[in-house]
C-alpha cells in the first residue's frame, strides 16, 4: 500500500504550485498524495501555468481564493501559505497521512500576514513543543544546523556547553548516524584560540560529553569549517553539524543543490521539503526545477516504509 502524503503548497505566488503539477503524475506512482488547497485557487494558477489539473490531482480544500500575483510579496498569499501548512500539518498529526512535505513559503509574506513565525521549522517547534532541527542535504552530504534562521550577531552568545550537548543528543537520536564532524564557529576552528576561540571551547566541550554518554565516538571536532566540504574530507566524513545557517548551506548548496532536501528531525512526524525558496524570478514561467520536491516525496517514502 502507498503511503498517504500531505503537501502544503506553499506561496501561491512563487513556484511551489508549478512543482507540484508537474510532478504529480511522477510522485502519485510511489505514494498517494493529497493537496492542501482550494478547488478555486488551483484552477487560477494552472490557468496561469498553461497546465491540466490531473483528474485524480486530490485536494483538501483550506483557504480563500484571491488573485495570483506572480513573483510578488503578498499578505494574502503568506496568509494562504500558513493556512495551508497548517492544515496539513494537523493532518499529518491527527494520523490521516503518513508524512508532510512542504513547498516553499516567503518569509516576508508571512511577516506581512503577521504570521509569528520565520519559517517552518519554528511553527513545527512551537507546534510539537519538541526543538525541531533542520537538516539539509542528500546522501552524498547531509548538514545539520545547530542554529537556522537567526542573525548572525546572535549565534556566537547560542553557543554553550549544556545547548549544544542537548542539540548534539537530540540529533543522534532523531538521525542515527554514527560518524558526524561538528564544524568550528571562527575562521580555522580558532587556531588553538588564536582567533578567537571561546565557542569552540564550548563545542569540544560538549563533543566529549555527549560521546561519553552515548559510549562512542560518534561526534568529532570542532572541524576547520572551510576544509571540511573538500572532497578528500567528505570522503571521511560527510555528515556534518553547522553552528549557523550560511557556513552549512553555501557549499552544501554549490556541491548538491538540485538533489538537496530539507529534513526535520526531532520530532514526532516525518516532515521534509525543497532545499530551495518560492524563486519568485521564475514563477509562472514553467521553468521551475522539479527534483529537490521528488527527492523529498522520495525521502519520506522510504521513511514511512523503514518504520513500517
Amino acid at each position: 500500500m502507498k503511503p498517504k502524503i500531505a503537501i502544503s503548497v506553499g506561496d501561491i505566488n512563487g513556484v511551489g504550485i508549478e512543482i507540484a503539477l508537474k510532478s504529480h503524475k511522477k510522485i502519485s506512482q510511489i505514494c498517494n498524495p493529497i493537496y492542501f488547497i482550494n478547488s478555486k485557487l488551483l484552477s487560477r494558477a494552472a490557468k496561469l501555468l498553461n497546465i491540466y489539473i490531473p483528474d485524480d490531482f486530490k485536494i483538501y480544500e483550506c483557504g480563500d481564493d484571491f488573485e495570483i500575483k506572480p513573483g510578488k510579496v503578498s499578505k494574502k498569499s503568506g496568509k494562504f501559505s500558513f493556512i495551508s501548512f497548517e492544515n496539513a500539518l494537523n493532518f499529518t498529526a491527527k494520523g490521516r497521512a503518513d508524512a508532510l512535505v512542504t513547498l516553499p513559503i516567503n518569509k516576508e509574506s508571512w511577516k506581512k500576514a503577521k504570521i509569528p513565525y520565520k519559517g517552518h521549522t519554528d511553527a513545527l517547534s512551537d507546534y510539537f513543543d519538541r526543538d525541531a532541527i533542520m537538516m539539509l542535504g542528500c546522501d552524498e552530504l547531509y548538514v545539520a544546523l545547530f542554529s537556522d534562521h537567526i542573525g548572525l550577531k546572535d549565534v556566537s552568545k547560542k553557543i554553550k556547553f549544556k545547548s549544544i550537548k542537548k542539540f548534539l543528543l537530540n540529533f543522534y537520536y532523531s538521525s542515527k548516524f554514527e560518524k558526524v564532524g561538528v564544524l568550528g564557529f571562527n575562521p580555522h576552528a580558532s587556531d588553538n584560540g588564536t582567533i578567537g576561540g571561546k565557542e569552540e571551547i564550548e563545542i569540544k566541550m560538549a563533543i566529549e560529553a555527549v560521546n561519553a554518554t552515548l559510549g562512542k565516538p560518534i561526534f568529532t571536532g570542532p572541524l576547520v569549517p572551510d576544509a571540511a566540504f573538500t572532497p578528500n574530507s567528505l570522503k571521511s566524513i560527510n555528515r556534518l553539524v553547522a553552528m549557523y545557517h550560511d557556513i552549512g548551506l553555501a557549499p552544501l548548496k554549490a556541491l548538491y543543490f538540485d538533489s538537496s532536501i530539507n529534513v526535520s528531525l526531532n520530532l514526532p512526524i516525518i516532515r521534509t521539503s525543497v532545499d530551495h525558496g518560492t524563486a519568485f524570478d521564475i514563477a509562472y514561467q514553467s521553468k521551475a526545477s522539479v527534483k529537490s520536491y521528488i527527492e523529498s516525496i522520495k525521502y519520506c517514502v522510504n521513511s514511512v516504509k523503514i518504520q513500517a
